[in-house]
């Protein structure tokens, strides 16, 4: 039986060691998702396996791609290896497999776990909840509220679905081998409204918003034509001014003005 897994740098792994901090992760996503299907992303030794499987009222699912950990799996915990998927967390069609819903969980690879989100974005009919570990920057990324350095492109796109909230930071001696950075863990839960606008054009319109983050919306948003009267108060906010809410408002003014020129022609 095999009794470690190598981590391997070129898969970002770095294997959490503390017990109770992996409880808290699980105890954190059952304390929002009590029932039903759950895939756990790179699950590595089962640190948080351990405690998802005993749990009878979730399945757990879990997606590996590293085949050390994948044997050390079935060997360790052999209930597990009808449901393991041994493939990227990023290939897996999650609407196709969880057609009804599934939660996902995990200690994500730093080097794809902005991927891992946007996956999760692009499967949001299917993926109510999340929990997971980020590098700490990363995480107050994704829960920073608008107005902070923190706040961007990956702040907006991710909570114009889901409400997202920092949870805990841990410090990186808890890994092997640690990381040269603090983790921090997050929730993510899909909000029950919808996008209130065109969300192709709401994407281009935070993307161009912040490619420029510290000129004024103004010249930020230029090239979608409109003028300072057109944009009323936006004209002199910058990108991180915005909430959410405001992003769709500018939007909806975007889309009404490119309305209004394509009937006037």
């Amino acid at each position: 039986m095999h009794t470690q897994v190598k981590a391997k740098k070129f898969l970002g792994q770095h294997f959490l060691t503390d017990q109770q901090i992996a409880q808290d992760i699980v105890n954190s996503l059952l304390h929002l998702y009590a029932t039903g299907e759950v895939l756990e992303v790179g699950p590595g030794m089962g640190v948080l396996t351990q405690y998802l499987l005993p749990v009878k009222e979730i399945n757990t699912w879990a997606a590996e791609v590293d085949e050390e950990s994948v044997t050390y799996l079935c060997a360790h915990f052999p209930v597990l290896s009808e449901r393991l998927l041994q493939e990227s967390f990023l290939e897996i069609d999650l609407s196709q497999k969880f057609p009804s819903s599934v939660a996902v969980i995990g200690n994500f690879p730093y080097n794809i776990s902005s991927q891992i989100v946007f996956h999760i974005i692009d499967h949001r009919d299917n993926v109510p909840i999340m929990v997971g570990m980020f590098q700490k920057e990363v995480a107050e990324r994704l829960a920073a509220g608008h107005g902070g350095k923190d706040y961007g492109i990956l702040s907006v796109l991710v909570q114009a679905y889901y409400h997202v909230n920092y949870l805990f930071t841990v410090p990186a001696h808890v890994f092997n081998p640690p990381p040269k950075v603090k983790s921090g863990v997050i929730s993510m839960q899909r909000r029950k409204d919808a996008l209130a606008c065109d969300e192709v054009l709401f994407k281009k319109v935070v993307k161009a918003g912040f490619n420029q983050r510290r000129k004024k919306l103004r010249n930020a948003i230029s090239a979608f034509g409109l003028n300072d009267q057109d944009l009323g108060d936006f004209a002199s906010k910058r990108a991180e001014e915005l909430s959410v809410d405001d992003f769709v408002i500018l939007t909806n003014l975007i889309a009404a003005f490119k309305h209004g020129k394509d009937t006037s022609r």
